[in-house]
């Protein structure tokens, strides 16, 4: 089974993009929001058979663990209850997806969180996506004040009451940035791959993982810089005094592979455990165009790792399914209803 542990719903109605348009203007002015869109069957069909779904059968994906867009998430604007309702809307669309099309999808759910405010007052939308609308996961980022990076490293004792809520419930997270406040800093080009980077290093200097062994993050878009400078990190935490870096990972921190070129999902296989290796694409996403020098779309992940002569059927079986079904014990679960 080829299962994709990174996709947003980037094709989604555009009167969702209105309203989030309009939910802002309407805070930044004062006024009364406006009423929340109501998106019908036909209308959320119409935007992923010829978008993801005639790429996931194309390209031989199976399922994908599906979530809210990650740019619209939008964590800076507004205020938490505004958060807390276009989260809500958002996750509530992507339960339609999968109930719509639960043999392709699977959700994961995007977090009411705010800059300043608690991750405390994500608790209950976590709650209620896992229990009642069969979520398996979600995104969380690092970043909530969109490129400021003013609030507290992830592995801040504020964020406790969260992860005691996902270890409770046995679900990981993404780490994932969402847009960015700075014009000078792209989003997807410079913002997102910052996000992983930097995330990776609160992990490596902190002690979380003695405190939750069981807590499970996932790190998009290849972890950023990580695999390149997998040696300036080894070295940093042997300078830093902190465990080696696999013994770190080990259990708790896993890459997906959202990176565009075969000598980049190369250099990923060789440094990072196999054991800490996802497959993931984030089509329809960063990068939308086909390559010209093959003719493949960039996003078309899973022709780079089928080109590792080096691995195993083992390893290939990790990679594409098995390493997904141990980071998200609640899959099998979702795949049989």
């Amino acid at each position: 089974m080829i299962i994709d542990c990174h996709g947003h719903y980037t094709t989604a109605p555009v009167k969702l993009r209105d309203f989030r348009k309009a939910q802002i203007a309407a805070f930044e002015k004062g006024e009364k929001e406006p009423d929340e869109p109501v998106f019908s069957d036909d209308e959320v069909r119409e935007t992923l058979v010829d978008a993801q779904l005639k790429l996931q059968k194309e390209r031989g994906t199976d399922v994908t663990i599906f979530s809210p867009i990650a740019g619209l998430m939008g964590h800076h604007q507004g205020d938490e209850a505004i958060s807390r309702r276009w989260s809500r809307l958002s996750n509530n669309l992507i339960h339609q997806v999968c109930r719509l099309f639960p043999e392709s999808f699977v959700g994961v759910c995007q977090l009411p969180q705010s800059p300043g405010a608690s991750p405390a007052g994500c608790v209950a939308e976590l709650e209620r996506c896992v229990n009642e609308l069969g979520f398996i996961g979600c995104n969380l980022n690092p970043d909530p004040s969109g490129g400021h990076w003013q609030g507290p490293a992830l592995t801040d004792r504020s964020f406790y009451p969260l992860y005691e809520k996902m270890v409770e419930l046995d679900v990981p997270a993404m780490i994932h940035v969402s847009s960015t406040c700075t014009p000078a800093v792209h989003h997807t080009g410079a913002h997102y791959l910052a996000g992983d980077t930097i995330a990776f290093m609160q992990l490596l200097t902190s002690d979380i993982f003695q405190d939750f062994p069981t807590l499970r993050f996932i790190i998009p878009h290849g972890g950023g810089a990580v695999p390149f400078h997998w040696g300036r990190y080894r070295g940093l935490a042997y300078d830093l005094k902190r465990p080696p870096l696999t013994e770190m990972i080990r259990n708790n921190v896993f890459f997906d592979t959202c990176v565009y070129h075969y000598p980049g999902v190369a250099l990923m296989a060789d440094v990072i455990p196999v054991d800490n290796i996802v497959f993931a694409s984030e089509m329809i996403g960063a990068v939308r165009c086909v390559d010209p020098d093959t003719g493949h779309y960039f996003d078309d992940t899973k022709r780079y790792i089928d080109r590792l002569a080096h691995l195993s059927s083992e390893d290939r079986y990790k990679i594409f399914e098995g390493n997904a079904r141990k980071v998200f014990p609640r899959l099998g679960k979702a795949l049989t209803h």
